[in-house]
């Protein structure tokens, strides 16, 4: 599957070839805040445990992974889009609802990029998928994401404990329904 370009942005699939650069991404403290209290990934976990990830639900042909964003003009990596299937690593998996999450270097919050990338990506998979929703995760008090799932057309679902392999934390959980 080929994203074209956004308004501002350009878009590819994330492979392990990107490792340098999702290691950078994780380096900032602000960056990893809500996801792990801002503990910078190393680059063993980015191989052993980010990447393998990764490869669990990549799916080129859905649309489903990590999406490479980049700058148009500078073609400067600035972050990813995740897609895949949500609660993928639970019992309770749903191909027709999409989770939609994203990271961005601190450098570019604040200026939609995220917003920008995310409505972009997801308008390309909505075509591919027999989709019923897209939905987010965020931590409670990560008013930033947030206010990206509001600004995508999501809305409030509930608050619970989040628990993954790689954290547990007090989330809110946002969809967007999606009309036939």
């Amino acid at each position: 599957m080929k994203i074209t370009p956004s308004a501002r942005l350009m878009y590819r699939m994330i492979t392990p070839d990107d490792a340098q650069l999702l290691f950078e991404l994780d380096q900032d403290p602000s960056v990893m805040q809500y996801l792990n209290g801002g503990v910078p990934t190393s680059m063993e976990d980015i191989h052993n445990r980010f990447l393998p990830r990764i490869a669990s639900f990549h799916n080129e042909e859905k649309g489903w992974g990590l999406w490479h964003v980049a700058t148009k003009e500078e073609h400067e990596f600035i972050g990813w889009i995740l897609v895949r299937p949500m609660f993928y690593f639970t019992e309770e998996r749903d191909d027709t609802d999409m989770e939609l999450g994203w990271r961005f270097k601190q450098t570019t919050w604040g200026q939609g990029y995220a917003t920008e990338a995310a409505l972009h990506v997801a308008t390309h998979i909505e075509k591919l998928n027999e989709l019923k929703s897209f939905s987010a995760v965020a931590a409670v008090d990560n008013i930033g994401s947030i206010a990206v799932m509001k600004k995508l057309g999501m809305h409030f679902v509930k608050q619970d404990i989040h628990t993954d392999p790689t954290w547990q934390t007090e989330v809110v959980y946002y969809t967007k329904p999606l009309i036939d």
